[in-house]
């Protein structure tokens, strides 16, 4: 089956396609963002749920499968049939990259620059190292997937900025504007903002630890195009690693008629993925887009895509990945999870860092770092702006996974929406009953720094703000001696560890702002049954052996 050659209307098809995937993905961006006290719908994780590299490593790190992953398989059919279409047409962080080089100048003379390389290998050499070390259970694949990491740049640093900027050139030139004449600049300023205000950022902004480092290095990522085009593609992309190994021998296949072509390398100046469409029998699926450019570009039309059967022999070039370079792969793997693994939190030598306080729902912290992604939807979805990447609390292996940060915001008592929007359920989505009941930390005074501890001053601020229907803050008249010698009798707040659920409320709104007088800890945790501290009447304190970390 022959299929008619397009000239531009492909490319603009295939651009619009592009535009709008991309569109669609910060869309559901913009949409996981909506406030306490909703409910997250299904389509949030769409572009997690059919990335075919997140449902392999999740499988292979956990064997298991969840049931939304499964539309993976849509791609991996795509793929075996029409070749690597989601890399060219789908995939919102190659839209970036797309657009990214048409503002790279072009290169002048011979088309060296767009050539195949043997570097090119490397992304199939990365692609089995996180594969090796997902089998020892090590997901690191969100790190490098495209997907996870646009989500992340996007939520922790992008957005941010953008609504910085947005918010905060607006309020400078509405204080600013002279108010002079019939023409104000607020008339043009003010309804931009209010369109941004209602329509896109909607609530409050957010900001994150670690985002100006994750937005550097994407748009480090962004500008590696003006060095090759589509450099993460081409060289590192661990999704396009597995795409290609998918698309060996496609049923579409590039065609090119020896008794046309002139060999004027039109072609090969325009293929984003230095496919070889200019060298007959030599032709690189497992590189190719399907982006159309180069049938476009062809003067005289030797080039078309056919349709061919399966069992009929490719005419195509090859991955040029030797045993050498495989094995080299693994074994970097292995040396990965060894490095990884050494640290004393990988090795329960400090299994229970106080700071490292997980949302409601977060599994077992072995099982948890098998499946995150390090995604950041939970903390979009985050409506207190609580959730913030990890640094090395958790090890190298929990980088950038998602931890309470109770001096920046709470968990709030009606909200489960980061169970809601977790694509591998690393957070599982409790029923918010349940989730109420889930104690993710306990608070403690420092009554060093506590108003009626220390200081003989009446302050209910925790005890008020407290969101436990039986307050776990409760007020113990005491006397107090002051310093003229005279007696006062105050409330002084406690801690019920029964009732605590470490929600982060009290931490966050108390009086003292540098360093409260009460903190949360990891202590007292529902999902492990080691990190319980010893008190009387706490809950939990089955001790026994056992992984803490794990099962």
């Amino acid at each position: 089956m022959k299929l008619q050659r397009p000239r531009s209307w492909m490319q603009w098809l295939r651009r619009l396609c592009q535009g709008v995937c991309l569109v669609l993905f910060l869309g559901l961006v913009l949409a996981a963002r909506f406030g306490e006290g909703k409910t997250a719908s299904p389509l949030l994780t769409l572009f997690f749920d059919i990335d075919p590299l997140v449902f392999l490593a999740t499988f292979l790190s956990t064997y298991t499968i969840t049931k939304a992953l499964l539309f993976a398989l849509i791609t991996v059919a795509a793929t075996i049939l029409l070749g690597r279409v989601f890399c060219g047409w789908v995939c919102p962080l190659g839209a970036v990259h797309a657009i990214a080089t048409w503002f790279r100048k072009k290169p002048k003379g011979k088309f060296t620059a767009e050539m195949r390389s043997p570097w090119q290998r490397l992304k199939y050499g990365i692609f089995i190292g996180l594969i090796v070390m997902a089998l020892f259970g090590v997901h690191w694949i969100g790190i490098f997937d495209p997907l996870p990491l646009l989500y992340r740049s996007v939520t922790t640093g992008v957005l941010p900025a953008a609504q910085y900027a947005v918010e905060d050139s607006s309020t400078y030139v509405f204080r600013a504007d002279p108010h002079a004449g019939p023409f104000h600049l607020t008339s043009f300023t003010e309804p931009i903002y209010q369109f941004f205000r209602d329509h896109v950022f909607r609530v409050a902004r957010q900001s994150f630890n670690s985002g100006t480092l994750i937005t550097l290095l994407f748009f480090l990522i962004v500008a590696l195009n003006f060095i090759r085009p589509r450099f993460w593609c081409r060289y590192i992309c661990p999704l396009g690693g597995l795409l290609g190994t998918l698309a060996q021998r496609p049923l579409l296949r590039l065609k090119n008629n020896p008794d046309t072509c002139k060999s004027c390398g039109l072609c090969t100046m325009h293929c984003p993925a230095a496919a070889q469409p200019d060298k007959r029998g030599e032709w690189l699926p497992t590189e190719c887009f399907g982006c159309w450019n180069c049938v476009a570009t062809c003067r005289q039309g030797s080039l078309s895509f056919q349709f061919e059967s399966p069992f009929k022999k490719a005419e195509t070039g090859k991955i040029d990945l030797s045993r050498r370079v495989a094995l080299a792969a693994t074994v970097g793997g292995v040396a990965a999870l060894g490095g990884f693994r050494v640290a004393p939190q990988a090795s329960n030598k400090q299994p229970f860092p106080d700071t490292l306080i997980r949302p409601p729902g977060a599994r077992r912290e072995r099982e948890f770092l098998q499946r995150c992604l390090s995604c950041g939807a939970c903390m979009r979805a985050c409506p207190t702006n609580a959730l913030q990447p990890v640094a090395l609390e958790a090890g190298v292996e929990g980088l950038w996974t998602p931890k309470l940060v109770a001096k920046i915001g709470y968990c709030h008592y009606e909200c489960n929406l980061c169970g809601q929007v977790c694509p591998t359920e690393a957070i599982q989505n409790l029923p918010l009953d349940q989730k109420r009941q889930t104690k993710i930390g306990l608070a403690t005074f420092d009554t060093s720094r506590c108003l009626p501890h220390n200081y003989g001053r009446e302050c209910l601020v925790c005890e008020e703000h407290c969101p436990v229907p039986t307050k776990a803050i409760y007020l113990v008249p005491q006397e107090k001696k002051l310093r003229d010698g005279s007696v006062r009798t105050i409330k002084v707040p406690y801690v019920d560890p029964d009732l605590c659920i470490g929600c982060g409320l009290c931490e966050w709104s108390c009086v003292f702002q540098d360093k409260a007088a009460i903190r949360v800890t990891c202590a007292n945790e529902s999902r492990n049954d080691r990190n319980q501290p010893i008190l009387p009447g706490a809950s939990g304190m089955s001790g026994g052996a056992g992984d803490p970390y794990g099962g």
